[in-house]
């Protein structure tokens, strides 16, 4: 995250997001597949760690390098770009409304204090190592048993995201740049995955 300064001088905050180019690696038709969609790719994997399965998919598309990110979005079939071609980041203009989906960062194994926001125990009183204990968790005699879905310890983070009415605050053609006002999920160079609403 950074911050720009619009044309009335204020300071907006933006997450820096490098959208593009994104080359069409596989169109889907009604007629072949019954829906219409495109197979966005993004990046460059490692020769290394690239099968013949993916460089033969990446060649049809007319790509020297299999791209390190596939995903598909629904398109409108007669709006869609040819294969091989790049969707960028003039997809976008200043003041539009996205969402952007991605993975949270990982939190590892959390009490319920930092995980679910509980109160704790009180820090006197008689308390003894109890204060950022759960409590209670059992449901008396009737049912004898924790109850489904009780919030407790564990791993916390790592989830699929998804921040809903986001605004495009500019957009830099040139370096295939998006800010988008305020803050996405994931963590610094991570995937995101931006869709107009």
């Amino acid at each position: 995250m950074t911050q720009i300064f619009d044309d009335e001088g204020a300071m907006v905050p933006v997450t820096v997001i490098e959208a593009g180019p994104c080359p069409v690696v596989q169109v889907r038709t009604p007629d072949e597949n019954g829906y219409s969609a495109l197979q966005l790719g993004f990046g460059a994997k490692k020769e290394t760690r690239t099968n013949r399965a993916e460089k033969g998919h990446a060649a049809k598309a007319g790509l020297e390098v299999a791209p390190a990110v596939l995903r598909e979005f629904r398109f409108p079939e007669e709006d869609a770009p040819a294969l091989g071609e790049a969707v960028k980041v003039d997809l976008f203009e200043a003041g539009a409304r996205v969402k952007v989906t991605g993975t949270t960062k990982g939190r590892g194994f959390q009490g319920v204090v930092k995980r679910h926001g509980f109160a704790g125990g009180g820090s006197t009183h008689g308390a003894h190592r109890v204060h950022r204990a759960p409590g209670s968790i059992g449901a008396g005699t009737n049912p004898s048993r924790v109850i489904k879905g009780k919030r407790m310890p564990g791993h916390m983070g790592t989830t699929r995201q998804t921040t809903r009415n986001l605004q495009v605050a500019k957009v830099d053609e040139e370096r295939n740049l998006l800010f988008v006002r305020g803050s996405v999920p994931g963590a610094t160079n991570s995937y995101v995955f931006i869709t107009k609403q």
